[in-house]
């Protein structure tokens, strides 16, 4: 027996500190027991009932695992803890991935610090500057979005707005004297991966730690293993060398893929085309060009509408330049899209500009004569406009007022206000002439669709941002969809077919290029902003239409426990297309057949689950494969070798020993597929479907994975988890704060969809006092002399404690079959205590409880916890029950629920509700009415008796509607037919019950609709057994039966029961209004002790309205799915809690 908890204090940590104590010695047993360790067995087929093979996504080894790495995981741990206690074969193990650019990125930006501000450094003192906001052109009119509106520090500003890199590990806590160390990518991988391990074993996941391993080449196993996958992938003719848009890091002269960056995840290429507008004059600062071809270049994605062009826009206080071309054409655009451009073969050296004219204004533009390709105004000119980005495009803007309405408002603007006009430079000649040119004809909005919708909306300028944006909504993608084409070519075609000709023929024709750019800011781990760039190098097909059909196939057979799961990864599928491969830059394995090149992150990690199943034959439980004399040496590890294991491959020749080829066979064999992935739902988009794809391109079907679980991210008391905001727990700061149990607990409870989660300090700490106040109660209860009534469990508060238990066994193991961790350890843990709280009053106190069912409910639910909470219930199990073995690898609770159980439970909590809903009406009943001014309080007489009245059945109108219900409602699909509200009130027209209502059929068809609805939604929600017109108990016995536990209950001396239509009935006091009884909700009248004064006239209650029937919440009726049925509660008629 463990030591008794001691009574908390003010800041007294000895509740938690005795659930560390248990959860050392837990995890001590466990480790020397070598419980988690599993092989597969020999000659033993596996299939998903005999063997579970779960894992999660290798965290990243560039920090300390934080607690929302622990949410992720905690759905495995659970998963896998289940599974084990199912009898199965259970393998959970667990890597560190170290591949890409951030830890190397990291210790080169350390380096730098140190090579700059000495070691330790010395760091410049932040210096804030202040930057002057721009000055608002109009009073009313937008802000100018490019200028900053702020402040930041000078070493912020150096930065890029990130922490030194020393800060961030001195943060992390790690000592100021080992910081220098970290210069070495090396010592990332020597140091915090074996942290990863330690902080994953405290929280007493149940890992085999004997298939660890780091990734990259620094693990020579591992290394060939990513090679043998990438040339399997090339064999297959997956890879292909090409030039391809992708977003690139300059800084770090490589693709900068997810992994790799410090923000925009998920970001990819945005293409638009250049629509070259050739300048006609070169005034002012363009003089300089003379004699050159000059274009002001505005990125589009709407080529098709560039024949109603009537001028193009510019931001006057926004930064240009004049930029020479390879060919020698000169493009003036913003230096931000010059950038990029330069990364697109555009310019005569890769990365590199030759700007002609610096310092451009968009001042120096407005005026600005130009000929426009495809435009029917030959001539058009340039126009001021404030919401013209900086930030996306060109910073030029093409203007189609006919079918943009941002363009027509802007246009309407400068003819309407000369005085706008002036303050810009703007001559009439530049603005007046030019007229909304029809160019595509869009039903609903017709020829000049801008116009039309701009009226609609009564838009009044340029600055009615909601409704200009509410007017690009109604019209783009109908446009797109429904437009034709009034001009052109093309004259007469969908806007959809027109769209690609018009774009690709521009391209031909010199009057458009294609341009990219990064759909929204990326940057990169190395604090540089990236660009679009044309790579050559090698990329992985995905998109390619027979790969993709593939994937897409096996997608639809995978479980992914949520229909919104599903959903995410086809549209992943639909979006991924070729992904490039390979880096210059990091840390990894070497291309095969191209050893110049690095494996980027994302491409190392897609199969690497195949991996575990031999990882602990080849590296000996070291995770860095690095201990000598190894059986099998990293070079015998071959294509061919590989081959053989994970393809059924011919046998090789080798060197390593015939034996161990056999059983690394037999493991994969065994354990793959694997069953189950869990991850964050960030991972959707790229890791789990590149997981797809690559399955599906080397693996046979049957090796294909079987499920995915996808979680939202986590939030720490309802706020994002934030290091910059001081939210945030490293796991091994949650451990030790709350212990391992309780914040497990808390990580079941904090959610189990795809939106996101959120961990309570509140539940934790709540957690670590249920947990130990149930030690002590179970630590008295088993105590000898506990007191506790033995013999045959056979009362009836026995009984209903049984079903209890057998109906918690039932819904919890489906919530943890359903992988719903929050409705299991509601069911195993709250509900089943409150059973056993409920049991206790039943029998009117601790020592008239039976002690074989007590103990048998401490065993249930022992067991049913212990893949949540593990250390306690070893605890529990081993020192309290006195079992053998380890809890976590005994047998779940298992059991074969009955109708009878069920019945048995709904009685008994329709027993303790009617007994609170009786003892509020006692209470009410004696309770003296208020006196009048001056007047004594009257007193009340004591409730000596109580007589309810019950119903056998629904009868009258409710039977009717029951009788069509059961007629409308398909079972198996769990639909209601569409007419059947008219089914019912059809029947109540033709039925007498109309007669007999008060008010007539009006009044009936608001009495039973609101009933219908409820029917309607419990039949779906428990089964259709909610329609049958009786209890599935019989409610008289039930409380006859249990009439001296009400009277103890209700401090009463008498207590009877009656059926409504009985003789006893018929002499009921008027008042009782036995009438109104219905099934689940009998009728009261109550007895006064004699010669006490007459109660308070009772005030009558006022009915609820119609269509919001009474339903009483506090009823929940369990079900064999796992679901909850409420009480029906009469309506207006009366509620039968009369009081006599």
């Amino acid at each position: 027996m463990g030591p008794a908890p001691v009574e908390e204090g003010p800041k007294n940590t000895a509740r938690r500190d005795l659930l560390l104590q248990l959860q050392s010695d837990s995890q001590t047993k466990w480790t020397d027991t070598k419980v988690f360790e599993v092989d597969a067995p020999a000659n033993v087929a596996s299939s998903p009932d005999n063997k579970f093979f779960g894992n999660f996504p290798y965290p990243y080894m560039n920090g300390m695992l934080h607690l929302g790495h622990a949410f992720s995981l905690s759905k495995l741990e659970f998963a896998a803890a289940y599974q084990r206690m199912q009898g199965k074969h259970t393998l959970f193990p667990f890597a560190f991935h170290c591949t890409g650019m951030p830890i190397k990125a990291a210790a080169d930006k350390l380096d730098r610090e140190c090579n700059t501000y000495g070691c330790p450094p010395v760091f410049p003192a932040p210096v804030e500057e202040s930057e002057e906001p721009a000055p608002k052109e109009e009073a009313k009119g937008p802000t100018d979005p490019t200028k900053f509106k702020g402040k930041k520090t000078k070493a912020a500003s150096k930065s890029g707005g990130q922490m030194y890199q020393w800060e961030i590990l001195k943060s992390s806590g790690i000592p100021e004297g080992e910081l220098a160390s970290f210069r070495k990518a090396e010592h990332w991988l020597e140091y915090f991966p074996p942290l990863g391990k330690r902080d994953v074993a405290a929280m007493g996941c149940q890992v085999d730690w004997r298939r660890s391993f780091i990734t990259t080449d620094y693990n020579p196993y591992y290394d060939a293993f990513i090679r043998w996958h990438l040339n399997s992938l090339r064999k297959h003719n997956k890879v292909v060398r090409d030039k391809r848009f992708s977003v690139y890091s300059p800084l770090d002269g490589q693709p900068c893929a997810d992994h790799d960056r410090a923000s925009g995840e998920g970001v990819g290429p945005q293409d638009y085309v250049l629509i070259k507008m050739k300048a006609l004059e070169y005034p002012g600062k363009l003089a300089a060009l003379k004699g050159k071809k000059v274009y002001l270049c505005a990125a589009t994605l709407r080529a098709e509408t560039m024949y109603g062009q009537t001028n193009f826009w510019v931001l006057p206080d926004g930064d240009y330049g004049a930029y020479e071309m390879a060919n020698g054409d000169v493009y003036v655009v913003t230096p931000r899209a010059a950038r990029n451009l330069s990364f697109q073969e555009h310019c005569k050296e890769y990365g590199k500009l030759n700007c002609l004219v610096d310092g451009l204004k968009g001042w120096d533009l407005i005026g600005l004569p130009v000929s426009a390709p495809n435009a029917f105004n030959k001539v058009i000119y340039g126009l001021p406009m404030m919401n013209v980005l900086t930030s996306k495009g060109t910073g030029v803007v093409t203007s189609v007022p006919s079918d943009a309405p941002d363009d027509y408002m802007a246009l309407q603007d400068l003819k309407k206000k000369p005085a706008l006009r002036e303050k810009y430079g703007v001559k009439d000649e530049w603005v007046m002439p030019f007229e909304v040119i029809p160019i595509i004809n869009i039903p609903e909005f017709g020829d000049q669709s801008a116009v039309k919708v701009c009226e609609d909306l009564k838009i009044q300028s340029q600055n009615d941002r909601a409704k200009l944006d509410e007017a690009k909504n109604r019209t783009y993608l109908k446009g797109f969809y429904e437009g034709v084409m009034l001009v052109g070519n093309h004259k007469g075609e969908t806007v959809q077919i027109a769209k690609p000709a018009i774009r690709d023929e521009m391209v031909a024709s010199g009057d458009a290029i294609i341009y990219s750019e990064p759909e929204k800011m990326v940057m990169s781990r190395s604090g540089d902003e990236c660009v679009v760039a044309l790579t050559d190098q090698w990329y992985l097909t995905y998109g390619e239409e027979q790969w993709q059909a593939q994937a897409k196939a096996h997608l639809e057979n995978m479980e992914t426990y949520s229909p919104d799961t599903k959903k995410a990864f086809r549209e992943a599928l639909d979006w991924l297309k070729q992904w490039a491969l390979s880096r210059n830059f990091g840390l990894g394995t070497r291309l095969p057949w191209d050893p110049v090149f690095l494996i980027e992150s994302l491409s190392d990690s897609t199969i690497y689950m195949a991996y575990y199943t031999i990882a602990h034959i080849l590296q000996g439980g070291d995770m860095y494969g690095g201990v000598k004399g190894r059986p099998i040496k990293p070079e015998s590890m071959t294509d061919e070798v590989f081959d053989h294991i994970f393809l059924d491959g011919p046998a090789p020749k080798t060197d390593i020993p015939a034996d161990l080829l056999v059983k690394m066979k037999q493991e994969f064999n065994f354990w793959y597929p694997y069953d189950l992935r869990v991850s964050g739902k960030d991972l959707i988009q790229n890791h789990l479907s590149f997981s797809i794809y690559n399955h599906t391109a080397i693996f046979p079907e049957k090796h294909w994975p079987r499920s995915f679980r996808c979680n939202g991210h986590l939030m720490l008391n309802s706020e994002k988890m934030a290091k910059s905001t001081g939210n945030f727990l490293t796991l091994k700061q949650a451990i030790e704060e709350f212990s391992a149990d309780a914040m497990r607990i808390a990580l079941a409870d904090a959610g189990d969809s795809l939106e996101d989660a959120n961990f309570v300090d509140k539940t934790a700490n709540a957690s670590i006092l249920r947990l130990t106040k149930e030690l002590t109660w179970i630590e008295e209860t088993l105590a000898p002399g506990s007191g506790l009534r033995q013999g045959p469990a056979d009362t009836y508060a026995d009984r209903v404690f049984k079903a209890s238990i057998a109906v918690a066994i039932d819904t919890t193991t489906k919530h943890y079959n359903d992988m719903n961790f929050r409705e299991a350890l509601k069911y195993g843990w709250y509900d089943l205590q409150t059973a056993r709280d409920i049991y206790r009053l039943s029998c009117g106190g601790e020592t008239d409880m039976n002690l074989d069912l007590v103990k048998y409910f401490i065993e249930v639910q022992t067991l049913m916890m212990t893949p949540i909470c593990p250390h306690t219930m070893e605890h529990i199990w081993t020192k309290l029950l006195k079992r053998d073995g380890c809890a976590v690898a005994a047998p779940f609770p298992k059991v074969s629920l009955t109708d009878a159980d069920l019945n048995l439970v709904m009685a008994g909590l329709y027993l303790q509700e009617e007994i609170s809903t009786t003892r509020n009406l006692i209470a009410k009943q004696e309770t003296p009415k208020k006196a009048k001014k001056g007047q004594p309080v009257e007193p009340v007489g004591k409730v000596t008796g109580a007589t309810l009245y019950v119903a056998k059945e629904f009868t009258g109108w409710h039977a009717v509607c029951l009788s069509v219900l059961r007629e409308k409602f398909d079972t198996k699909a769990k639909e209601w037919a569409k007419d059947t509200e008219a089914g019912v009130l059809a029947a109540l027209a033709k039925s007498p019950e109309a007669a007999n209502v008060q008010g007539g059929e009006k009044m009936l068809k608001k009495l039973a609709m609101p009933f219908v609805q409820y029917k309607k939604t419990e039949a779906i929600n428990v089964g259709p057994h909610v329609l049958e017109t009786c209890l599935p108990f019989d409610e008289k016995a039930c409380l006859v039966d249990n009439a001296e536990m009400i009277c103890r209950a209700l401090n009463i001396q008498s207590f009877t029961v009656h059926y409504h239509d009985s003789a006893e009935a018929q002499a009921a006091p008027e008042s009782a209004k036995v009438s109104t009884a219905l099934p689940g909700t009998p009728a009261h009248s109550f007895e006064l002790v004699a010669g006490a004064a007459p109660p308070a006239k009772e005030k009558k209650e006022k009915a609820p309205k119609a269509g919001a029937p009474k339903q009483n919440k506090n009823l929940i009726f369990p079900t064999k799915s796992g679901q909850e049925a409420g009480r029906w509660c009469p309506d207006g008629q009366g509620n039968g809690t009369h009081i006599k």
